[in-house]
């Protein structure tokens, strides 16, 4: 299976495409983002839970990162609330349940060898810090080779210069509203820019979002 795997190229998925298709647990929907292989694969998912369901134990070969969206996401190292950052690396295995519900973004299969964090970051209480661009602020995440992961919060009418991502760019829009000359990405868009990419992003509203750069290359 093949979905938005041509890193190469740019990829945008809003709200109003998702697609939800079932997943081998009962209760358990995907929304596939991008995808490289089949039930085992390179992958990019939004994974929405039903009150009660669950995942048998499994390992994750490739390691995993996740961000708990809403509900409460639970396995046998303790409950994830909405705003939770977690990475569990190469060769992990767990049994993740959840009493209430919930959504996550989850990464699959894209961890270096030499990434053995493992760790949960509760974003809700942590602190932002202020950056070199002028109504951003940052949460860093996690950082490893040429990857990194935080979370910026942009203040109403920032607006940033145009800048190039040499090693590309993921965004998921997790509150208010981001744009570009590309065009305007509402709360839940998830948006790829490929390595050597450029743009000059805004936000009118001010906006939340999780934001992977240096990470990009084809997939094999």
């Amino acid at each position: 299976m093949r979905i938005n795997a041509d890193f190469s190229r740019r990829a945008v998925v809003r709200p109003e495409d998702r697609e939800w298709v079932a997943s081998p647990a009962a209760g358990v929907e995907r929304m596939m983002l991008d995808r490289v292989g089949e039930e085992v694969a390179r992958a990019t998912t939004l994974v929405r839970f039903a009150p009660g369901s669950y995942f048998d134990a499994h390992t994750h070969g490739g390691g995993e990162e996740y961000l708990v969206l809403d509900g409460v996401f639970s396995d046998e190292t303790g409950d994830f609330p909405a705003g939770y950052y977690v990475r569990n690396p190469i060769g992990s295995s767990h049994t993740p349940h959840t009493e209430p519900g919930c959504t996550i973004f989850v990464k699959l299969c894209q961890f270096e060898e030499s990434d053995t964090a493992q760790f949960a970051v509760d974003t809700t209480c942590a602190h932002f810090e202020e950056s070199d661009v002028a109504g951003v602020s940052v949460l860093p995440l996690h950082e490893a080779g040429a990857e990194r992961v935080v979370l910026e919060r942009w203040a109403p009418g920032t607006a940033r210069g145009a800048h190039s991502h040499p090693g590309g760019e993921e965004v998921l829009v997790l509150e208010g509203h981001l744009s570009d000359e590309e065009g305007d990405y509402p709360q839940g868009t998830w948006l790829r820019n490929p390595a050597g990419s450029r743009h000059a992003p805004q936000s009118d509203e001010g906006c939340l979002l999780y934001v992977k750069t240096g990470h990009l290359k084809p997939a094999t």
